[in-house]
């Protein structure tokens, strides 16, 4: 087991370095490739030529590129100094950028808005989770039924149906007209019950579109599965019909339902922008949007990185769960 996770985290570590440096060629490479003046995506094309000269200066575009490939993974671990004749700006560690624009680091914003932002995937995903297992094994165990057959057709529908259509329609019924919950967002430290209020919406909404995913493929999966020799075997043998199910056949319903889950975590993690957007929220997801309407590059550049680094961390975890559910998988 320790053998498998070591190669897991070194597995992890090189892909967190190649998306660093995939990253900083989008972001600075194709540009320039593409002639475009990296400097005026920086700080607008509103800009005299003495401000993008200054900027130019900051980001050291005109330096060979390992100095700046240097420079860009220096920052993320140690920060960085920003600095143009007596102009100097210092980005600490964790550096993911600094917005000229807006004259403030892209750390601090990134992280006043992630709480937020894991908040809503995490609530949400146990929610999908308990939901949308138990709608698919029990659809998958009363196949053809009336069961079966309603649960499907509410799957079908939360996959179907947008969030910005179930969130508003959710907003106008429980909120507006029953005024059963606030849709107004207040953090945990202020009010837990505002806290919990506010986000009980959001994360039926998003649960509700998941769900009905994850309820589709536990039904398939788990249909499949109980067709298996072993699965017979297990009941030749005499076991009852849970301990069948709970111990023999989730346990291969649980691989393709993890791996979904590491993605879907992960890139929720890194914003859920229709929701977030929706409800209000002051999440990555907001803080994307924002920024792709004010053209404000670095910040865009920092919740890549962060959602990219998501992913890979929630990938890590789904291959140990993996190694725990089957042992055979550490031999890989």
């Amino acid at each position: 087991m320790l053998a498998y996770i070591i190669r897991r985290l070194f597995a992890v570590v090189v892909m967190l370095v190649i998306v660093i440096f995939v990253t900083f060629g989008i972001f600075f490479l194709i540009p320039k490739w593409s002639g475009v003046d990296v400097a005026a995506m920086y700080v607008g094309k509103q800009s005299d030529a003495r401000g993008l000269e200054a900027v130019r200066e900051k980001l050291q575009l005109d330096d060979p590129l390992l100095v700046q490939v240097w420079e860009f993974v220096k920052g993320i671990f140690v920060g960085r100094t920003y600095s143009s004749g007596g102009d100097t700006v210092h980005c600490s560690a964790p550096c993911f950028g600094y917005s000229f624009k807006n004259e403030q680091a892209i750390w601090p914003v990134l992280k006043d808005r992630l709480p937020v932002t894991m908040a809503l995937a995490i609530g949400a995903a146990i929610l999908w989770l308990i939901f949308g297992l138990a709608a698919g094994v029990l659809s998958a165990l009363k196949r053809g039924t009336l069961w079966d057959r309603t649960a499907m057709t509410i799957a079908l529908a939360g996959v179907s149906l947008p969030i910005y259509f179930t969130g508003l329609l959710s907003l106008a019924i429980f909120s507006y007209s029953l005024g059963w919950v606030d849709g107004e967002y207040v953090a945990f430290a202020d009010s837990p019950s505002g806290w919990f209020s506010g986000l009980i919406l959001p994360w039926i909404t998003l649960a509700f579109l998941y769900a009905a995913m994850y309820a589709r493929l536990t039904r398939a999966t788990m249909l499949e599965v109980m067709g298996e020799d072993y699965i017979r075997t297990a009941r030749a043998k005499g076991l009852s019909e849970p301990v069948v199910i709970g111990k023999h056949a989730m346990r291969s319903t649980m691989t393709p339902i993890l791996t979904l889950l590491g993605m879907d975590l992960g890139a929720l993690i890194g914003g859920a922008i229709l929701t977030e957007t929706t409800y209000s929220l002051p999440g990555l997801g907001q803080a994307v949007l924002r920024a792709i309407n004010e053209r404000d590059l670095p910040l865009i550049l920092g919740v890549t990185l962060i959602t990219s680094g998501a992913v890979i961390i929630a990938n890590l975890v789904v291959d140990i769960l993996y190694a725990v559910i089957d042992p055979r998988v550490r031999l890989a």
